[in-house]
């Protein structure tokens, strides 16, 4: 099952399209279907690639990256690291993704079909601050080019954008680059960045935000040559809607010749959820994107062959103990950590950790995006471990945590607790009275209301019972907060036992 599509079945659609936080879009047609990836920063698998046939109702098919490299860098997780940025094309019969690690520099994975198999990552580029990067292979001329835009927290240069010429195999960058666009020069222009290369009448095109996440503008450059000058406008840009922002996307030409362009807006908790934009070109040739230069909330749909309305999957049975495509380690997984069996439900091995008291700091947790409409999280628990101190549970996860779970006494008993922890905070602390479950299980529940405010309750065979106070949920740095599942214990010897979880829903 998925959450609401943004196709009301009417012959319009609703934005945000992709409620949630599928942050930094990049799209690309192939024949008649449509591609997505996004973001994934530290987490694992990365490179979400979702599948559409009319750019509206999504469907999540898969991941162009199973782990992150170098390994051991993330083994543990780095929320705000890993994978920024990603574009994605497709050319020589073949997929391309690009992205930016601002540690490390720009990589690229390649697949002859969207599923695979991809390769391993590529580096095309080293050096620090190299983000958001986008190839264009030149079909009039034949040559190969590349663009990125700078992390000033890593490079101490931000607001340019860097051009290269790129060996046609995609492989590695044929000079040193050149600054093409630098924003210290258009005045009023800050933070430029997520650029995103494309050919058209004549024109080489740069369509790239300014401005920060969360005030900023989309902006389009076009210049004769590749390395410039480039000249300047600004094509989207909040107007009088609520869509702040808005941000960086891809543009993308339907079978029949229509255009349009997806993009972000950054809501806090709920991360950077995506946006579709009609698209046209003005007579005096530059792009035209929503309500003449402003975000529509409802649209009449692309001239695309209707489709079922669908959404990326939340809710999950665990059939034989695999979890679906939505599900991703906050760090790279090891063997042993989630187990398969003959029945339903995730049977996750309780981890034994010298730091059980904050799950922000651990690599073991399950996650999948918070949505971004209000919903209610529910999930089956049974505790087996027999460790005292063993715990699990569903926890939303960010700068600041709280979860709902089963514990081992040291008595052997198992209680249902309630914790958190503020963003301050380095160890968490109760956030509801623990009570005793004799069974070893309960029904958790989280109902998420508008702003992310999250109410905690459980059921021990008597019904739902509030839990603690209401906890808003709080985003990472650049990622939305998190639902999670885990299963810890202290530090020690030997074998910690599993919890099981079964039923997760999300209505």
């Amino acid at each position: 099952m998925s959450l609401t599509s943004a196709d009301p079945g009417d012959g319009t659609y609703r934005n945000p399209v992709l409620d949630a936080d599928w942050s930094d879009p990049d799209v690309v047609r192939v024949g008649e279907d449509f591609y997505l990836t996004a973001s994934s920063f530290g987490r694992a698998p990365g490179l979400p690639l979702l599948h559409s046939r009319d750019l509206v109702n999504w469907t999540l098919v898969g991941h162009a990256l199973e782990r992150l490299e170098p390994e051991d860098e993330f083994a543990s997780p780095r929320h705000d690291c890993g994978v920024w940025a990603p574009s994605v094309r497709h050319h020589d019969d073949r997929f391309w993704i690009f992205w930016g690690d601002p540690d490390h520099g720009v990589h690229q994975v390649n697949a002859p079909a969207i599923r695979g198999p991809w390769t391993r990552p590529h580096l095309v580029k080293a050096g620090k601050g190299l983000i958001d990067p986008c190839p264009l292979w030149d079909d009039e001329t034949g040559d190969a080019y590349l663009v990125h835009a700078w992390a000033r927290s890593r490079s101490g240069v931000k607001n340019r954008l860097t051009g290269h010429r790129m060996h046609p195999d995609g492989t590695a960058v044929l000079d040193e680059g050149k600054v093409i666009v630098d924003g210290d020069r258009i005045p009023g222009w800050f933070t430029l960045e997520g650029p995103k290369l494309h050919r058209h009448d004549g024109w080489f095109w740069i369509l790239a935000p300014a401005g920060g996440v969360e005030t900023g503008w989309q902006g389009a450059f076009r210049s004769r040559d590749f390395f410039g000058p480039y000249e300047e406008r600004v094509v989207l840009e909040q107007g009088d809607t609520d869509v702040n922002g808005p941000h960086q996307g891809g543009w993308v030409r339907t079978p029949c010749g229509e255009d349009w362009f997806l993009h972000f807006q950054q809501r806090g908790a709920y991360g950077r959820v995506v946006h579709l934009q009609p698209m046209r070109w003005g007579t005096d040739g530059w792009p035209v994107i929503g309500d003449e230069g402003v975000p529509v909330a409802v649209h009449a749909k692309p001239d695309l062959p209707p489709q079922p309305p669908a959404a990326p999957a939340t809710d999950d049975d665990f059939p034989g103990g695999r979890y679906g495509r939505q599900w991703q380690w906050t760090a790279n997984p090891r063997d042993g950590w989630a187990t398969q069996h003959s029945a339903d439900g995730l049977r996750l091995t309780c981890v034994r950790s010298a730091d059980v008291h904050d799950l922000r700091t651990l690599p073991n947790v399950l996650t999948q995006r918070l949505p971004g409409r209000p919903c209610a999280v529910e999930v089956e628990l049974r505790l087996a471990s027999e460790v005292p101190g063993a715990r699990a549970g569903l926890a939303v996860l960010g700068d600041a945590f709280s979860w709902i779970g089963l514990q081992r006494g040291a008595d052997g008993t198992v209680d249902l607790v309630h914790r958190f922890a503020e963003q301050v905070a380095e160890a968490e602390r109760d956030a509801g009275h623990p009570r005793p479950a004799p069974e070893g299980r309960a029904r958790l529940r989280i109902e998420i209301g508008r702003g992310a405010r999250c109410r905690f309750s459980y059921d021990l065979g008597e019904g739902f019972r509030p839990s603690g106070q209401v906890f808003s949920a709080t985003p990472w740095r650049w990622v939305g907060a998190l639902l999670g599942l885990f299963a810890l214990a202290p530090a020690g010897q030997g074998p910690a036992g599993a919890a099981t979880f079964t039923h997760f829903r999300i209505t």
